[in-house]
């Protein structure tokens, strides 16, 4: 009986010397510097990060940011990786192209702008990891509509990975303006597509 209870013991012991070298482990690698943005975007529900872009009407501004990234993804050969697509906060442009002002300066670049809009739906709240708004307005309309509808997705304004030193918390919206706001657009939307995917890169290639 009591080699049994010292046996009892010693099968303890191991259980609780195993559990605290979790422990040890995870805030080891949770407080080093790896583990950074990168990781806490990866911190999703599925194998496969997934991302939408958000603007007001889905035209200009978010259909272009998520043909950016599906292009640098295809570059990197990424693109079934991470999962990309765009949706607009209202419904005045459903179903309709993107401005041709939008797919002129896409293809100005070689990258192909399609698809239709469409508005955010409350299944986008539940499907998508990472929801990111082109500015605080859509950002704050997300926000209301999320307490609504619940979700797991994280909201995000686009621009907090612009490390430009000018870069503002908006993307400014081209849609009254001419051609070279859209050329100003697309490099916004450009190097912030590169920052989001540096931050992804290393762990979803692993």
């Amino acid at each position: 009986m009591l080699v049994y209870y010292r046996n009892c013991l010693w099968i303890e012991r191991i259980k609780l010397t195993f559990t605290l070298s979790i422990y040890d482990i995870y805030f080891r690698i949770r407080n080093s510097v790896h583990f950074s943005r990168t990781w806490l975007l990866l911190m999703t529900t599925n194998n496969q990060p997934s991302i939408l872009f958000v603007c007001l009407g889905n035209i200009c501004r978010s259909p272009l940011a998520a043909a950016i990234l599906r292009h640098h993804l295809a570059e990197k050969g990424m693109t079934t990786k991470i999962r990309v697509d765009s949706a607009g906060t209202g419904n005045w442009h459903v179903g309709s192209a993107a401005d041709p002002r939008s797919i002129s300066v896409a293809k100005t670049n070689d990258i192909t702008l399609d698809g239709r809009a469409r508005q955010v739906t409350q299944e986008d709240f539940h499907d998508f990891d990472y929801i990111f708004a082109m500015d605080r307005q859509n950002f704050k309309d997300l926000q209301t509509l999320q307490e609504r509808y619940g979700g797991k997705a994280n909201i995000k304004l686009f621009r907090e990975f612009d490390t430009a030193t000018e870069s503002a918390l908006d993307v400014a919206d081209p849609y009254y303006g001419g051609t070279t706001g859209f050329q100003d657009l697309f490099e916004i939307l450009d190097r912030t597509c590169w920052m989001i995917i540096d931050h992804l890169t290393e762990e979803v290639t692993t």
